[in-house]
């Protein structure tokens, strides 16, 4: 027996580095298949497959833990209440006569970006809604608040950011009144953004006796900035009929008159019509996402053909995307598609501009068609990273022709697009990776005229006071600078 372990113990020695060996290669072979089989962006398949065979095990490793996305499985397992909602949309949605007088005849740009934006989403255009621009929390917060403490049903809120500190704290007395009252609230925060103020809001709305949940809780409750895989959603809908959603988190640095230590610019949207269902349906599927209740009843079902349409109605539809999507890269489609159908004007104002070759790409064909393309970008920015990468790449625009304007302090959140001065989209997402893929987002298409000129004229205000980025600025960074902002560049997906 001795010698039969002996024996075993040398063919062991002589042969382990060869059955390490193979058994390292199947799972090379089989990592390199499901990155090959599952990714859909050719730079992040060949950087995959390039780190798994050039650095084996380890590469590995990083791939199955960062490479995979998990969140779309568990997303579809816990879909709630689309149907129901679908269904009940139907009935709003937009008569081939009403596209006519709003878009034009078929075959005519608008009409076409129309369709394909719902195509891509999936959606319908609604009809018999009132979209309301809200300038910052200090137009916002209150119309909010004066909602919640009008709830006689429901209360839905997700928000990136609910800060601990006195605006957050106003709310959260809000949203526990209204809890007392017997009111159904709900308050889904992100599990990073929830960690912005310590202590969490979250501690302080359960113990006023308000459900409240973190959306993917971080491992480690730190301040993260490029943290991705977030919800970034900024939605609140009030008895079915009354949505808030844009860009405001809820926090004190966005309420301007109360003089914050770091101000925010942002813009934030009312909401009524039937196009306020398409925000509660993706609260219900965060929330199912976040924690497994399904939301129903008749706290959440609504019958929306009592609400009648005003006289102003416009016409608009909700366009919902992140990494749960089954094509990722969704949100790119609709930008594509509205610089395509430009005809006069395009009006970009975004925090965060780091868009793939593609999508600049885009801006540069609409500007060399003719159209002029003008895009607001902060001269301050509050992620020093992101502003280095940014200005690494403002080449590829600045040299087709598209106009850039660095808008003075305070730093501004807003997020919007315009146009032609006919059609607008507005929500939470930036013109950054991080937006168009990583993280879950929602925005609101508008087709009006009134609507949209009003939102260009708001653009045009700011571009009043702010002063035009030339390429010969950008060519004329120092060696050192440039250097910087390239690297900043390399991590671009991330940031």
């Amino acid at each position: 027996m001795e010698q039969f372990l002996e024996n075993a113990w040398r063919w062991w020695l002589l042969l382990w580095p060869h059955v390490v060996a193979v058994t390292l290669l199947a799972v090379n072979v089989f990592s390199s298949a499901h990155a090959i089989l599952t990714k859909r962006d050719t730079r992040s398949t060949i950087g995959w497959v390039g780190l798994i065979w050039l650095s084996p095990f380890f590469g590995d490793v990083a791939y199955w833990v960062l490479g995979v996305n998990r969140i779309r499985s568990r997303a579809t397992q816990l879909r709630a209440g689309g149907f129901r909602i679908e269904r009940e949309l139907a009935e709003a949605a937009a008569t081939p006569a009403r596209l006519d007088t709003a878009l034009g005849p078929d075959g005519s740009p608008l009409r076409s970006l129309a369709e394909l934006v719902g195509r891509t989403t999936g959606r319908p255009l609604l009809d018999g809604n009132l979209v309301e621009p809200l300038i910052g929390g200090d137009e916002a917060y209150p119309r909010m608040i004066a909602a919640i403490d009008a709830a006689t049903e429901s209360v839905a809120v997700a928000s990136y950011i609910f800060d601990n500190d006195p605006t957050g704290r106003i709310f959260a007395d809000a949203l526990s009144r209204a809890a007392a009252r017997g009111v159904a609230v709900r308050v889904l925060i992100d599990g990073i953004g929830s960690s912005y103020t310590f202590p969490s809001i979250v501690g302080r709305l359960a113990r006023e006796g308000v459900r409240v949940e973190r959306f993917l809780p971080a491992a480690v409750p730190i301040y993260f900035p490029y943290s991705n895989l977030r919800n970034h959603r900024k939605i609140m809908v009030v008895d079915g009929r009354l949505g808030f959603t844009g860009g405001l988190n809820i926090r004190d640095g966005c309420w301007l008159s109360r003089n914050p230590r770091h101000p925010v610019r942002d813009m934030h949207f009312q909401l009524r019509g039937p196009v306020v269902a398409q925000l509660l349906e993706v609260f219900v599927e965060d929330w199912a996402f976040a924690c497994g209740e399904q939301l129903t009843g008749t706290a959440w079902d609504q019958e929306l053909a009592a609400v009648a349409a005003p006289p102003e109605a416009m016409l608009a539809r909700g366009i919902r995307f992140g990494p749960d999507d089954p094509d990722i890269g969704r949100i790119k489609l609709v930008i594509v598609g509205a610089l395509a159908a430009a005809q006069e004007s395009v009006r970009i104002m975004t925090p965060y501009f780091l868009p793939d070759d593609a999508v600049c790409q885009a801006l540069d064909v609409a500007a060399m068609r003719g159209v002029q393309v003008e895009i607001v970008l902060p001269e301050e920015n509050n992620l020093a990273l992101v502003s280095w990468a940014s200005t690494a790449m403002l080449w590829q625009v600045l040299g087709r022709g598209c106009i850039v304007w660095m808008s003075p302090p305070p730093f501004d959140h807003s997020k919007l697009m315009v146009v032609d001065r006919a059609w607008a989209m507005v929500g939470s997402g930036n013109w950054d990776e991080r937006s168009m893929r990583l993280n879950f987002e929602f925005n609101v298409e508008v087709h009006d005229r009134g609507f949209a000129g009003r939102l260009d004229d708001l653009i045009s205000q700011r571009i009043a006071v702010s002063r035009p980025k030339t390429l010969e600025e950008v060519d004329s960074r120092s060696l050192p600078v440039r250097l910087r902002d390239g690297i900043a560049r390399l991590f671009s997906p991330y940031l």
